[in-house]
């Protein structure tokens, strides 16, 4: 990924959760349960969690894997990795911690029994090399676990719109006083595949048969459930 993004990452790093909280009234955390329950998670399981950020989603997969298992958290940026520990610690789990890029990822092959990422995909160079990554590091039968943006249709699509373009950048703006950063996140976002388009470019990395999808609220979310078969 590009330095300017992991830039633009650290220094809203302190901020981050809280803003997302506000931007999702608070949804995005049961996105990441629901996600975890369709992961088919078990206790005792090896999770890898790319671009992990300020850890949420490792830390749901963690309350799952329990003491037998071993969750992973990596991200290009160390500023928010650095929340992570504090955050963990608090509820008793052990989470090791990874600085590196998605596409160049440092494990072997077949390490893990599942590889997640949430709202992180879109913020990679190549997609298609990302997700092809972290399905070489999964073993085979296991998952691959994405959580991501989508654009609502309906009734729904232009009050979200509307939210989107006006509301998300002020919050950015008066929470992290950093609208560009917040401008960025909405430009991805409406620009990112979403549906059977974004199960298009995860077959293309050759190691996914199939793969389940849920819309969340409207479409403003998704979680792909991928299954690994090389």
């Amino acid at each position: 990924m590009s330095e300017s993004v992991k830039n633009m990452f650290s220094v809203v790093a302190k901020k981050y959760d809280l803003l997302n909280a506000l931007m999702s009234f608070g949804t995005h955390n049961s996105w990441r349960k629901k996600a975890v329950k369709l992961s088919g998670a078990k206790s005792g399981m090896s999770v890898l969690d790319c671009a992990s950020g300020t850890g949420d989603f490792a830390i749901e997969f963690a309350k799952i894997t329990g003491i037998t298992g071993k969750v992973t958290a990596q991200d290009f940026c160390k500023e928010m990795l650095d929340y992570i520990k504090p955050k963990s610690q608090k509820q008793n789990f052990n989470i090791e911690v990874s600085v590196g890029d998605v596409m160049n990822l440092e494990f072997e092959d077949n390490t893990f029994d599942i590889a997640s990422i949430g709202f992180g995909i879109r913020n990679v160079d190549d997609t298609v090399k990302g997700l092809t990554e972290m399905t070489r590091v999964v073993k085979n039968g296991g998952k691959i676990i994405i959580l991501e943006t989508g654009q609502p249709e309906g009734f729904f699509k232009y009050p979200f719109k509307l939210y989107s373009n006006i509301i998300i950048p002020l919050l950015g703006l008066i929470v992290a006083g950093n609208i560009s950063a917040y401008q960025y996140f909405k430009d991805t976002a409406s620009k990112f595949p979403y549906g059977e388009n974004f199960v298009e470019l995860l077959k293309k990395t050759g190691n996914v048969k199939t793969c389940r999808y849920y819309p969340q609220v409207f479409g403003v979310s998704y979680i792909y459930i991928g299954e690994v078969n090389k």
